[in-house]
């Protein structure tokens, strides 16, 4: 069970984020930790994070994804989304989606269509509408609210539960 667990984590550091923009050369690296209790060299516990991949993640665990971003271009990049899946073995924990200056929209429905949760909804297996749910969600984007300059970087991040 640990190896088909760790095959997985390492799985799901793999999945890219992407990123679009008219101009510039945006650069993504993608991170998934865990958050974790240590003993300091004082013998206090401290929280710290550290790669999902040097974890034993188990269901009901929690990741924190981050996407680190940096324009390596000679012009301002505008128009910039970074857009995330979710991992298929995950469940977006509703309100950890973090960005400064962006503005954060969801799909439902695997990248197709984003928007807002609370405008989102979902067809139910009787075929009927029903609001979307954090667990309905599929992908993420958050979409840099000014243009980033030469040399510009932040970050976003959010966090899901291992199923």
């Amino acid at each position: 069970m640990k190896k088909t667990l760790a095959i997985v984590m390492a799985t799901l550091l793999l999945i890219p984020a992407l990123a679009t923009a008219q101009k510039g050369g945006v650069e993504l690296t993608s991170r998934a930790e865990v958050e974790v209790v240590r003993k300091n060299e004082k013998g206090e516990e401290v929280l710290r994070r550290i790669s999902a991949a040097k974890a034993n993640v188990a269901p009901g665990d929690t990741v924190i994804y981050t996407i680190t971003y940096v324009n390596n271009g000679d012009q301002p990049a505008t128009n910039v989304d970074i857009n995330n899946p979710v991992p298929e073995h995950m469940l977006y924990l509703d309100k950890s989606a973090e960005g400064a200056e962006t503005r954060i929209d969801f799909s439902v429905d695997k990248g197709r269509s984003y928007g807002p949760i609370a405008r989102l909804t979902v067809r139910t297996d009787a075929g009927k509408e029903k609001p979307a749910t954090p667990a309905d969600i599929t992908h993420i984007r958050w979409t840099l609210k000014k243009p980033l300059p030469a040399g510009g970087k932040g970050s976003v991040s959010y966090r899901a539960k291992v199923k």
